[in-house]
């Protein structure tokens, strides 16, 4: 049997017969809800409880915007985020569920008609397939087919991460946005444990190093992303500690858009305002770690974070001045403050 395979089917028993619920893993990398934001609490409360039981996501990656839209999860387990998702796209969206373990696929397909029924919807706006991240195309999901693609603490227990985002940027829209939870490494996890079934299965051994995560975009023509939040990732298992506590983990909620963009940021004079269109936001936006936009208040931008105001859907709630004419050098972008693990670009990047 390839590796690869073994991985895949050790995941497929972790999370299929292996947990019964969220209290059973032993770390707090695959089980958070703490970077929620408050208006998703009263949509996660109608969510069926068996559903939110077999919750194992890393973080919060819902974004704004979201009403009318496609949107695809990948690793949707039970479907409690596509649940979430499928009452902020409303009637007239869709929301693609993908998991490749099959009791948690029963579980999400099982409650759907509860959910049409709570949301009031004449017809429902899910679906859920049975299938690999890996492989969109088998599924029928087209080239520029999708407005969002969301993960929640799933890729890192891909063993083909490339496919993965590979199949992500040929779905993707021109614009369109991967809006994704996952654990990642403060360095390469040794090859002796990458293939631990309990270390993979609570989202340790599979993590990405950030520095190889910003490689791997690269190869595809992504030059740029942004973290949006970063926490550290509690171990708390002594076996597991006295297996892996050498390495640094930690639970990154990550964005970045089917743009052109450029490898480092660059001033050409742009200045943007947020218009506080927004339902969810009506005050502020934020975009990343470092770009906080107030209502109404001028903001200098890079040409990356142009691009992203103006050629996503985000562009209707942006008025961004200036244009690609006139280039005035490198663009001081970033936290005021260094972060630990996640500044994952070259120097001077934005993300």
């Amino acid at each position: 049997m390839a590796v690869s395979e073994k991985i895949i089917q050790d995941v497929q028993r972790y999370y299929g017969t292996t947990l019964k619920e969220s209290k059973d893993l032993k770390t707090g990398a695959c089980c958070t809800t703490a970077s929620a934001p408050a208006y998703l609490k009263p949509l996660r409360d109608r969510i069926h409880p068996e559903v939110v039981k077999k919750y194992y996501g890393c973080g919060s990656p819902i974004p704004n915007a979201l009403k009318g839209l496609t949107v695809l999860d990948l690793g949707c387990g039970s479907g409690v985020d596509c649940y979430l998702l499928a009452q902020l796209v409303g009637e007239a969206g869709r929301v693609i569920g993908v998991d490749m373990t099959r009791d948690q696929i029963a579980v999400a397909r099982e409650f759907e008609d509860y959910h049409r029924n709570i949301y009031g919807y004449d017809k429902k706006n899910t679906e859920f397939h049975l299938g690999y991240i890996e492989d969109l195309k088998s599924l029928g999901l087209g080239d520029n087919s999708v407005d969002l693609v969301i993960s929640n603490c799933v890729i890192n227990l891909s063993p083909h991460k490339a496919k993965v985002f590979a199949e992500i940027f040929r779905i993707l829209k021109p614009g369109g946005e991967l809006y994704f939870s996952d654990v990642f490494a403060s360095r390469r996890v040794p090859a002796t444990l990458r293939n631990d079934p309990v270390l993979i299965g609570e989202c340790l051994s599979g993590a990405l190093y950030h520095e190889d995560f910003r490689r791997l975009l690269l190869k595809l023509g992504i030059q740029d992303y942004r973290i949006v939040t970063d926490n550290p990732v509690e171990l708390r298992d002594e076996a597991i500690i006295s297996k892996i506590g050498m390495i640094d983990f930690r639970s990154l909620t990550i964005r970045t858009f089917k743009i052109d963009f450029e490898d480092i940021c660059e001033n050409y004079g742009h200045v943007a305002f947020y218009n506080g269109t927004l339902p969810e936001s009506p005050h502020e936006f934020h975009l990343d770690d470092h770009h906080v936009f107030k209502k109404g208040l001028p903001v200098p931008v890079c040409g990356n974070t142009a691009k992203m105001l103006t050629l996503s859907r985000y562009g209707k709630y942006f008025q961004v001045v200036g244009d690609f004419s006139t280039h005035y050098g490198k663009f001081p972008c970033g936290p005021e403050e260094p972060v630990a693990v996640n500044r994952t670009t070259a120097d001077g990047s934005c993300c």
